[in-house]
């Protein structure tokens, strides 16, 4: 269990459920959230508006404010880029079929992937990857929990450590779009792009504020400034940048359920982790702006 850190208002505006990689179906997500103590969340799964509709209900239902979302993939070297996209309509057909595009590069790849750990003397069939898989996005987790069914490894993150991370030995890369591209997509949904967990770039901090100038130029709207792994001093400068370059900023805990890949905890991340209230505020006005 992770230490909770006691706040007066607790949001957490990235997690993850069995529509794409993590362990709780939409409505639990929901659920545990409002136990936990979340009075403001947004559900943003990967490449898939699958889950959203089943997630509003539920937070409908028990009086939890709830914002739709979603997680892009988008193309970056070195390191990882991804695209958070806040109010999202959940019934945007052409979104959904752009992000249908991805989820099938996504399933080549998972071909890919399998047939390296085979080779590598780890053999599994895809159907035992899929019933892992709750929703409509098979992916790298759904893999490595096979992997511990099989015994051969212990965990999903011993299955990332050794085989599965970016330049791991089973490692195949996947059909994404462009940044610019997963901006605009939000976008026309009606929704606001955010650059996600900055850290993970894996620029320095002049690359990055060169990026976030360009991408603001497309349409960017804000910072995922608080994130569970970004230290005093990164949540500081990426804070800074957004308020220098007039973005709104948002956080969250990449919660991915019990037992999760991220193995942080809803709403706290690691246990210290706390996302201001204004941040809330600032992000349903910007909304409501949008909208008019």
């Amino acid at each position: 269990m992770h230490p909770v850190l006691i706040t007066d208002f607790m949001i957490d505006l990235h997690t993850h459920s069995t529509a794409s990689d993590g362990t709780l179906n939409p409505a639990e997500l929901v659920r545990y959230a409002k136990e936990r103590g979340v009075e403001v969340l947004s559900l943003t799964d990967h490449d898939t508006l699958s889950g959203l509709d089943e997630a509003l209900e539920e937070a409908l239902r028990i009086g939890l404010d709830f914002i739709p979302g979603v997680e892009i993939s988008a193309e970056f070297e070195p390191g990882t880029l991804h695209v958070l996209g806040y109010f999202v309509d959940p019934s945007d057909s052409f979104l959904e079929g752009r992000l249908l595009w991805m989820r099938d590069g996504r399933d080549n790849r998972n071909i890919v992937i399998l047939r390296k750990l085979a080779e590598l003397g780890y053999p599994l069939e895809m159907e035992e990857v899929q019933q892992f898989a709750g929703g409509e996005s098979t992916g790298r987790p759904h893999i490595a929990d096979a992997m511990v069914k099989r015994g051969y490894v212990a965990s999903r993150d011993e299955a990332f450590d050794r085989f599965l991370a970016k330049g791991g030995p089973a490692y195949a890369d996947k059909e994404r779009m462009t940044p610019e591209e997963a901006i605009a997509l939000i976008s026309r949904s009606g929704g606001l792009p955010f650059l996600a967990h900055p850290q993970w770039l894996l620029v320095d901090d002049a690359t990055l504020e060169n990026l976030v100038i360009g991408l603001q130029e497309k349409g960017l709207a804000g910072l995922e400034t608080y994130y569970y792994s970004h230290s005093k001093a990164q949540t500081a400068f990426y804070e800074s940048l957004a308020e220098r370059r007039g973005l709104l900023v948002a956080g969250g805990t990449d919660y991915h359920g019990p037992q999760g890949l991220k193995g942080t905890e809803i709403g706290v991340g690691d246990g210290g982790m706390n996302v201001p209230r204004e941040v809330a505020d600032r992000l349903f006005e910007a909304h409501r702006r949008l909208s008019r």
